[in-house]
């Protein structure tokens, strides 16, 4: 770890020498280029002159301890370092930390997508019962959520949802919710009582700004129509509904929750960046790794992520290998453990990636 932090230290010095050079102070785009690269280090930086700070002031109380003269120094000695040591061990953590490569999408707005999968009826149910869950969990973020499109089904639950989460690094904690979520209960639809596994997939997909992707305007087709309410009648005279198609990929956003076109146009094209981004950037990570799978699979029961029990009232994430009980107060939107987990987890994987 050290060698990397001293590599670290060593190119930001570079970066601040070149930056006070005259020729290139003169070029802005070459200067905003260096100021970002040296931004991005700064915090390791500034934790590792911290942390030598303190080491030179532990080897100093360390000596007082050692040549024992002065029995009233020796006793102040004493308590810095026990005092040092700890703050020692904290800096170490944090430098730790401040190795793992950010994800640059981990402060964006995102758009969830879920969809109900095996199971039927109840596959429906355990849709709408995820969207409340992470409802409640924004709430409690004070994050803003809006749906963008739905397919209900007709005991109330969702065939499909797509919405949006906006609020500050909303990402950096629902990315680790995507994959097949599955349940283990007794549907409301069983007379006998007989316990039933359904599956639904989630998908979190970071917002795409126009910046972030470069889609082109005539590869796009634009069909309006009337917005259809549940069981298929129209709801509106006036066609509003919006489906973008981009042609190119095949990939297809609908919005057709707002009264104006312009709005669900809006929100479609948003949809559609979104999920142009997670197919550059799956495509990206098959040419690192070709056996990835993508994020959410079939929707099959054996590719679970999570386990939703009912009748132990028991989630388990395989993926953390991380259990708790309470499940009223998770599917209530009491996340944060199971997040935590899993960020710990993927922190110590790209620390471990980063020093190899």
């Amino acid at each position: 770890m050290w060698d990397k932090l001293e590599e670290i230290e060593r190119r930001y010095r570079e970066l601040e020498a070149e930056m006070a050079r005259p020729e290139v102070a003169a070029d802005y785009d070459r200067v905003q280029t260096l100021a970002r690269e040296h931004a991005s280090m700064q915090e390791v930086v500034g934790i590792l002159g911290e942390y030598r700070h303190l080491r030179e002031s532990l080897d100093q109380a360390r000596a007082i301890l050692d040549d024992g003269s002065d029995p009233e120094l020796v006793s102040l000695a004493r308590d810095e370092v026990e005092r040092d040591e700890l703050r020692l061990e904290l800096l170490e953590d944090r430098l730790q930390r401040a190795l793992v490569p950010q994800n640059p999408f981990d402060e964006k707005d995102v758009i969830v997508e879920i969809r109900a999968a095996a199971g039927g009826d109840e596959a429906t149910l355990f849709a709408g019962d995820l969207f409340r869950m992470y409802s409640r969990y924004a709430e409690r973020q004070r994050w803003a959520v809006e749906v963008l499109d739905s397919s209900q089904s007709d005991l109330g639950g969702f065939k499909e949802i797509v919405f949006e989460v906006r609020g500050r690094g909303a990402y950096s904690r629902l990315k680790y919710e995507s994959g097949v979520h599955r349940v283990q209960r007794v549907p409301e639809t069983e007379a006998q009582g007989r316990i039933h596994t359904s599956t639904a997939t989630v998908a979190v997909l970071p917002e795409a700004d126009e910046v972030d992707v470069d889609i082109n305007e005539n590869d796009l087709r634009i069909d309006i129509f009337n917005a259809g309410g549940h069981g298929g009648q129209n709801v509106q005279k006036n066609a509003t509904a919006v489906r973008i198609t981009h042609v190119p990929t095949g990939i297809v956003a609908v919005c057709q929750d707002e009264r104006s076109q312009l709005k669900n146009k809006t929100k479609a094209m948003a949809v559609l960046r979104a999920r142009y981004l997670d197919r550059k950037q799956s495509r990206q990570r098959e040419e690192i790794d070709s056996n990835r799978r993508a994020q959410v699979g079939s929707g099959d029961r054996a590719e679970k992520v999570r386990t939703y029990n009912f009748p132990q009232d028991r989630m388990t994430d395989h993926r953390a290998g991380y259990t708790r009980h309470s499940l009223p107060a998770l599917l209530d939107g009491d996340l944060d453990d199971v997040i935590d987990a899993l960020a710990e987890q993927e922190q110590s994987r790209l620390l471990e990636a980063q020093l190899a």
